[in-house]
């Protein structure tokens, strides 16, 4: 991987860090203040981190100018997947016993490394430093 692959890479993670707070926080105030079950917690939580991930992601890591609907679309596919199955394996676990911080950090990590893979090779393919962020440093 070459030294710019390498910051597109750091700059995915470091705004996925930020998505993850923002995830970890909405999740402790639903889950520790409202008697709701994990699953809502777990998904309104998830929703709120993606679209602030997906705006950050856009514009900095993958510089794309390509159509937003057509890439929020993608992304939504991406979601319809990966959203009922971690939220209902994360459900298991949790009435399994298993610690609900834990679940969401496991979720969290599944998240990253497949959005990552799903935005550079689907998403963003094709559009990748095409906007004018990646105009002004070529």
């Amino acid at each position: 991987m070459n030294k710019k692959e390498w910051i597109r890479a750091l700059k995915f993670t470091l705004f996925s860090i930020s998505a993850g707070v923002i995830e970890i926080i909405s999740f402790t105030l639903l889950n520790e203040f409202t008697n709701m079950p994990y699953w809502p917690c777990y998904l309104i939580a998830l929703v709120l981190s993606v679209l602030w991930n997906f705006t950050f992601n856009r514009r900095f890591t993958f510089q794309s100018a390509g159509n937003i609907p057509k890439a929020m679309a993608l992304v939504a596919l991406f979601y319809c997947v990966f959203t009922p199955v971690s939220t209902f394996a994360g459900n298991a676990l949790a009435n399994l016993g298993w610690n609900e911080y834990l679940v969401t950090a496991l979720n969290m990590i599944a998240n990253f490394v497949t959005e990552f893979l799903y935005d550079k090779y689907v998403v963003f393919r094709g559009t990748v430093d095409s906007n004018d962020l990646a105009k002004k440093h070529s």
